[in-house]
């Protein structure tokens, strides 16, 4: 008679990762499964899209790259990783500064919902799908993202909330994108994902005094993960070069103007957890910026001009207006409505400045994957 699993983190597959959470789901807290349903610009969403489109896909361009990526993915070289032992320090909850404790179970809480988002994605295209390799890459990235989803649940419950991601599943809106754009969208996801990590946790090795949660302890082989991911949806982007030359070059711009600037919003909505990890959101930001460029080049041929004189103000005047449209959102009234309306507006003009800043375009090389080496 098999045992059953005890944790998410020695799951083989996505579904016995989610099935271990299910059973958790009793010690879930409505407040934080509320959070994470939330769906607005700065919140991550729930994709689905053509999966018979993407289960069409052919790799024998990439073989050789791609048999290299799955087998060092079926390896599972982090399995076994994402639990507590003994480098889980004790986190003293309650005497945590209120301000830090509210912006760090916000940030666990958009995190864990952002990997389990993936999770949702993947594991529904290995579900609808037939082709061999394109299921099998999807089952083992599922796999991967319910891990993480999972370890963020554990460091949540300890505070007292975590997030029902059943709930989730059943219940939270999804929004429909092509493929190609599940394609640019996740592959930035995938791979600043792994440049936030990694800035934090060797940032962390250097300053040790500022690492006020166990969690970052995890971070070298997580963001490794997330790199394995990106190197996936590079190939799968390879398969096709039409996706990454003429009039879909636009829409590279845009998904990397409207990462870039979501992040930035986003981290800069957090002082009191930049303060407490010791970083600089500015300084933050454009180390984020610039690894995730030097890493997207190796598939896409422009990045984003991050020193231009216009970029910084512009991303400052952005966060600006999107504090001013939650402020007003909080109020009632007309004059709340108008304050709303007209802080949207400037929220769009400055979008439009940052992507009409001119971007660098370079050749982009023959060979498409990297190893991380940050």
């Amino acid at each position: 008679m098999n045992m059953p699993l005890k944790h998410s983190a020695d799951a083989t597959t996505a579904e016995e990762g989610l099935a271990i959470q299910e059973e958790q789901a009793k010690f879930d807290s409505k407040s934080a499964t509320d959070l994470a349903m939330q769906n607005t610009l700065l919140t991550p969403r729930f994709y689905t899209t053509d999966f018979d489109e993407m289960d069409a896909i052919d790799v024998s361009s990439v073989r050789d790259d791609w048999d290299e990526l799955i087998d060092e993915m079926v390896s599972d070289p982090n399995k076994g990783h994402f639990k507590k032992n003994a480098d889980w320090d004790q986190v003293d909850w309650e005497g945590m500064d209120p301000a830090l404790r509210k912006e760090f179970i916000d940030f666990l809480i958009s995190s864990c919902t952002a990997e389990f988002s993936g999770c949702v994605l993947y594991k529904e295209m290995k579900r609808r799908g037939t082709n061999k390799d394109i299921t099998q890459l999807f089952q083992l990235m599922a796999r991967d993202e319910a891990r993480h989803a999972g370890f963020i649940n554990d460091a949540l419950r300890e505070a007292g909330v975590a997030v029902n991601l059943g709930f989730l599943t059943q219940k939270k809106k999804y929004t429909y994108f092509r493929p190609k754009f599940i394609y640019y969208a996740t592959y930035l996801s995938e791979k600043i994902g792994y440049a936030r990590y990694i800035t934090i946790f060797r940032h962390l090795q250097a300053h040790p005094e500022h690492r006020f949660h166990p969690i970052f302890k995890w971070f070298e082989e997580w963001c490794n993960d997330e790199f394995r991911h990106g190197e996936a949806f590079a190939l799968l982007l390879k398969t096709d070069p039409k996706l990454t030359s003429g009039g879909n070059v636009l829409w590279i711009k845009f998904f990397l103007t409207a990462v870039y600037a979501t992040m930035f919003v986003r981290d800069h909505q957090r002082p009191a957890f930049h303060k407490a990890l010791g970083v600089d959101p500015d300084w933050y930001a454009h180390e984020v910026f610039t690894k995730t460029s030097e890493l997207s080049k190796q598939i896409f041929p422009i990045t984003i001009d991050i020193d231009h004189p216009r970029w910084q103000p512009t991303l400052r005047r952005l966060h600006k207006a999107n504090v001013a449209i939650a402020e007003a959102k909080g109020q009632s009234g007309l004059a709340a409505r108008l304050r709303q309306a007209t802080n949207s507006a400037r929220a769009a003009l400055a979008f439009v400045s940052l992507y009409t800043i001119p971007a660098k375009k370079h050749a982009v090389p023959a060979t498409t994957r990297l190893e991380p080496a940050y």
